[in-house]
């Protein structure tokens, strides 16, 4: 997963790219960068990029060298292949219609198939990721006019894409036709800012417009917005609902939906679904909150916070062998041993995926005095990988994939696990079945090409 985000129309853009890539934090943690346009200026385009939080990447030094009325950002997720500042984003490339800047959240389910191609047609490629085909198919384009070169690009991929791009000082935005990722249109004096989320807009004080709609594809000139040729879209669009599920910020909107307000739906559904006889419930923060909120409602129990998050945990010399194989847990989580003694707890998460992290947190619980522990699972179990933006682990990996509830009770240590139903999480929403539920259904919307031809996926902005 990454985070976009771009603003043209006003002076120093890119400040204004930073503080909507600071919103979008949580989207990315391995490196941020923004490129500036200054067409008014000297027609100078300038770029920086750095490793880790976008507070290390940028510092006013930095930030004072990005001039011009457009800039364009990206925040990536850490992943475990195609690490490194070579593959951080923005690309930047000398084009024959100008300086091109390219940002892209999302997985392409052809990269490998396509930079086959590319290669074999005598392309150059200075990164490993599956981003950076859609650069050289809009510069090897045979169409006339940058507009139907980008179009030509857009219509030859496949998967989760939602794309920034800037020529000279032009921005196009893109969502691929099924409209897995989001990107969210706003307006602030006279500027545009598009970016993955509306927690972008607030920060930088622009006011929501609407969200791109599957396959459209929009030019930014001039103050004036201008729709290009539809990529397409199909009759039952497929937004990714784990967005709404973990990944989105509560304080969100996306395709119209309030991220916190769908969480608390899920919550009060699974309280329906999976009560518990329990003395209060907690929350495994900060993700679960808005959940266990809504199961704490519907059940009538006591919501305490029971745990407590600590967000400054960054890289220790300290090996885990040292502190005990809950190191990780026990570093980013302290239990409130007050609230916690003599408790029957039921503990709300947004989901389970490898399970390494419950079972550390079930150990905690039980330390602090906790009598019984009933986890309960905001969305139904995760048996398959997500292909389309989410760096998700191997199906071997996965807890539920092989494992049945029961057993993955009995892993986890726990009195009682309990997971929201397909049917209810879906229901929630209102739009039953035209949410890509893929990472728990197994039903891909669409073609994972270069699987079937024996390639991993790689994952978001990662290496193919």
């Amino acid at each position: 997963m990454c985070g976009i985000a771009a603003v043209t129309g006003i002076p120093e853009a890119a400040k204004l790219a930073f503080l909507a890539l600071y919103s979008l934090q949580h989207r990315g943690q391995e490196a941020a960068g923004i490129v500036a346009i200054d067409t008014a200026g000297d027609g100078r385009t300038s770029i920086h990029k750095g490793t880790g939080l976008v507070s290390d990447a940028f510092n006013e030094q930095s930030l004072s060298r990005l001039h011009g009325h457009t800039a364009l950002g990206h925040i990536r997720y850490s992943t475990a292949g195609g690490a490194g500042l070579v593959n951080a984003q923005p690309l930047l490339v000398k084009y024959a219609q100008g300086d091109l800047a390219l940002a892209h959240n999302g997985n392409l389910t052809n990269a490998q198939e396509l930079r086959d191609r590319l290669v074999e047609e005598g392309a150059l490629f200075q990164t490993t990721i599956d981003s950076e085909v859609v650069v050289h198919l809009i510069a090897r384009s045979r169409r006339q006019g940058v507009d139907a070169q980008i179009e030509d690009a857009l219509s030859q991929l496949e998967g989760a894409f939602s794309l920034l791009i800037t020529v000279n000082d032009v921005l196009y935005a893109a969502r691929d036709r099924h409209g897995f990722r989001p990107l969210i249109l706003g307006h602030k004096e006279g500027a545009y800012v598009i970016a993955s989320e509306s927690c972008a807009l607030d920060i930088v004080g622009a006011q929501y417009i609407r969200d791109l709609e599957p396959g459209e594809v929009l030019r930014v000139q001039g103050g004036e917005l201008t729709p290009l040729p539809s990529l397409g879209s199909y009759s039952a669009p497929a937004p990714c609902v784990f967005e709404l599920v973990y990944f989105a910020r509560p304080d969100s909107r996306l395709w119209t939906y309030s991220v916190d307000r769908s969480r608390r739906k899920f919550g009060r559904q699974l309280a329906i679904e999976q009560p518990a006889d329990a003395d209060c419930v907690i929350s495994v923060p900060d993700s679960a909150n808005s959940a266990a909120l809504g199961f704490a409602e519907q059940s009538g129990l006591p919501f305490e916070l029971g745990l407590i998050r600590n967000h400054y945990v960054g890289r220790t010399f300290i090996e885990p062998s040292q502190a005990g194989r809950d190191f990780k847990v026990r570093l980013k989580y302290s239990p409130v041993r007050e609230l916690l003694d003599g408790k029957r707890v039921v503990v709300v998460d947004d989901s389970l995926v490898r399970g390494t992290t419950s079972q550390g947190l079930v150990n905690l619980l039980r330390e602090a005095g906790a009598t019984e522990v009933h986890f309960r699972l905001a969305s139904p179990p995760v048996r398959h990988p997500c292909y389309y933006g989410i760096d998700m682990p191997t199906r071997e990996e996965l807890i539920a994939s092989e494992r049945s509830p029961d057993q993955i009770r009995e892993k986890l240590g726990v009195d009682s696990l309990g997971y929201l139903s397909l049917e209810g999480m879906l229901a929630c929403v209102d739009q039953k079945g035209t949410f890509c539920s893929a990472c728990f259904s197994g039903n891909y919307p669409a073609p994972l090409v270069d699987l079937e031809r024996g390639y991993a996926i790689a994952s978001c902005g990662s290496a193919v």
